[in-house]
């Protein structure tokens, strides 16, 4: 079904894991279609509950983008491929109301680091390697990276990576709140699988809300208070908030039905 990545669902889990180790796992305009594909399958599943995305092999989560596909674009050329590739993949993982998690397998380079960045959180393996190189090719980061960047991690830190075109290694990614865990790369999906676990004990419905409302804070022209509010409120209205609070008032584990 897909030549450049693979995926597997298995108790409201879907890993999807990009596959190009002759490349590093380099995103290219065809990964970038096929990422778009099965995170929307994934999305529109009712038994997927967290997406996790990795890369194959050992080395690389996504060593970047595929520099050959793009060296002689014209200025709207340019323009035209970091819109098409905000819209298609870094935004709409960001917007996606299903959590997902970026397990980060080695580097995370550029396109690489800027895909970590659109999903809810991220977990390093101890030999991740991550930074966004571009302006060492006379170019900037055009996936969302100068934006999401020094959301994650400050102004000051993010303008020192993004100038300098320089790695940071897994334990300065932690220090910084790049990621939330370093582990080591064997314990890397079986921890990424332990916080899915507890992610899916609770209401999807709620999840999805809580997504919506966190992101609009980042949004400009948005009140992220005034979507929390509307968001809360909307939580009322559904089998989840029911299941929710009975099950709390029966002293009982909530089976919430996700709607």
């Amino acid at each position: 079904m897909y030549t450049n990545i693979t995926t597997s669902q298995n108790q409201g889990i879907t890993n999807i894991t990009i596959n190009r180790p002759s490349k590093l796992n380099a995103l290219n305009k065809e990964t970038i279609q096929e990422l778009h594909a099965a995170l929307r399958v994934a999305e529109l599943d009712a038994d997927t509950k967290v997406i996790i995305i990795t890369g194959s092999g050992e080395k690389a989560f996504v060593a970047g983008a595929d520099i050959s596909e793009f060296a002689d674009f014209s200025v709207a050329e340019g323009g035209k491929l970091a819109a098409k590739g905000q819209e298609l993949l870094f935004d709409y993982v960001a917007n996606l109301s299903t959590p997902v998690i970026a397990a980060v397998n080695g580097f995370a380079l550029g396109g690489g680091l800027e895909l970590a960045m659109a999903a809810h959180f991220r977990i390093a393996s101890d030999n991740a390697k991550m930074g966004l190189p571009e302006v060492s090719l006379g170019v900037i980061p055009g996936y969302g990276g100068t934006q999401r960047l020094p959301q994650l991690v400050g102004k000051g830190r993010a303008m020192e990576m993004i100038m300098t075109a320089g790695m940071i290694d897994a334990n300065q990614a932690l220090q910084y709140g790049l990621v939330n865990h370093v582990t080591t790369l064997e314990e890397l999906l079986p921890l990424a699988e332990k916080i899915a676990s507890k992610i899916m004990r609770n209401s999807s419905v709620a999840i999805g809300a809580a997504i919506k409302s966190v992101n609009a804070s980042f949004e400009d022209g948005v009140n992220g208070f005034k979507t929390e509010i509307e968001q809360f409120g909307n939580c009322f209205g559904t089998e989840d908030f029911k299941e929710g609070t009975s099950a709390f008032l029966e002293k009982r584990k909530a089976e919430f039905p996700g709607k």
